[in-house]
């Protein structure tokens, strides 16, 4: 009898390193089954420095990316191609991770084959199908046609249920973040300003939502933070995208304690966060990642689809608005019990097994038996 087969596709950055983790722990069973790992090369450089994060390669690398694509072209170019990879390879069950658009095309085309789709961090929602945008639509789509659902939490869960899922085929396993996250910690030394005593501010801000004027009160509290606090420096990792640098850059170029650098690759990132005292941004992976450094997080969105570290209290949703933004990074800074209380909160987004989890779920439906994990209680 053949081994099943495992098809576990990325494309972004985000994807790749939620996703890898599964892929890794699928190998590990690789007298079992026999997991594929399939790249869109959706975002061709991001995606390619967290696979080199983990030391691996894909096996099939369709390197859709052209520059300036729409999201029609990305979405017409993933699904021609994932078409091929299924027809040509007939996996027995496809993974993908999140809210992208090579995640949505994968179920969608595993959808097409009638091959099992397992949505990895499955069950996250915002108030409106509108934001953020796109990636609400997609996680919603995406549900529709998923065999399996591993939400993070229990309150993906519960997402997953108003929507009338059926329950058989939901299991929270924690975050796969924090396999990935906790994995790259402990492999990698420190090596953020090494001479540096004193505070460090960590920005990142890429959401469309927050293109133009939000962003720019979003660096104009942050240049004045640094100007409060003389021993801080503000690092700022800029995404690619030519409408963040240039509001960034004009706000906060040429000043001598901040640093404007390009993405770090992920290894180096997950050191930075360790190195902050004070996280600001709009990343969904950054807010859950955080918690597991203690590192309180100040989330510059209006809406979040991962209330869970609100409620822990290891983030704080303050939005766009520049005096809202200062004040309370203001308050966490001059009041230590309000920093203490932050960076306290336990982590409620994983303890580093969902991985294991997911791949005893998944084979365990393909009939294969493998150690199994207790799931994710928090």
């Amino acid at each position: 009898m053949s081994k099943p087969r495992i098809a576990c596709v990325v494309g972004t950055r985000p994807d790749t390193i939620k996703n890898v983790p599964v892929f890794i722990e699928l190998k590990k069973f690789a007298d079992r089954c026999d997991p594929v790992l399939v790249a869109t090369g959706q975002h061709r450089e991001m995606m390619d420095q967290a696979l080199a994060a983990f030391e691996v390669r894909p096996d099939i690398d369709l390197d859709i990316m052209q520059v300036g694509q729409t999201l029609a072209e990305v979405t017409s170019r993933a699904l021609d191609g994932l078409e091929r990879v299924f027809k040509e390879n007939r996996p027995d069950f496809v993974i993908a991770q999140g809210d992208t658009a090579t995640t949505f095309v994968a179920s969608l085309a595993a959808f097409y084959h009638r091959i099992p789709f397992g949505h990895v961090e499955a069950g996250l929602r915002t108030p409106t199908v509108q934001d953020p945008f796109p990636e609400e639509f997609y996680r919603r789509a995406s549900a529709l046609i998923t065999h399996q659902h591993y939400p993070p939490t229990q309150w993906a869960k519960q997402n997953l249920l108003r929507e009338h899922h059926d329950p058989e085929t939901i299991f929270v396993t924690g975050n796969t973040g924090i396999d990935a996250v906790l994995r790259i910690a402990e492999a990698q030394k420190q090596d953020w300003l090494t001479g540096h005593e004193g505070r460090v501010f960590v920005l990142t801000t890429h959401r469309r939502e927050n293109w133009g004027e939000p962003q720019r009160r979003i660096a104009e509290a942050c240049l004045a933070l640094v100007e409060r606090y003389p021993d801080s420096v503000l690092v700022a990792a800029m995404h690619r995208n030519p409408i963040v640098r240039e509001t960034l850059t004009s706000v906060l170029g040429g000043h001598p304690r901040i640093q404007l650098i390009e993405p770090p690759e992920y290894a180096r990132f997950v050191k930075l966060m360790q190195r902050a005292t004070l996280i600001l941004t709009d990343s969904g992976g950054v807010q859950e990642e955080a918690p597991a450094f203690g590192i309180p997080v100040l989330v510059l969105r209006e809406t979040t689809e991962r209330p869970e570290g609100v409620e822990s209290g290891n983030a704080k949703l303050v939005g766009t608005d520049k005096d809202l933004i200062y004040s309370e990074a203001v308050r966490l800074l001059d009041e230590p019990d309000a920093y203490a209380s932050m960076s306290a909160a336990a982590s409620p987004y994983g303890d580093g097994l969902a991985a294991p989890r997911i791949r005893y779920l998944a084979l365990k439906s393909l009939g294969v038996e493998s150690p199994e994990v207790p799931m994710w209680e928090l």
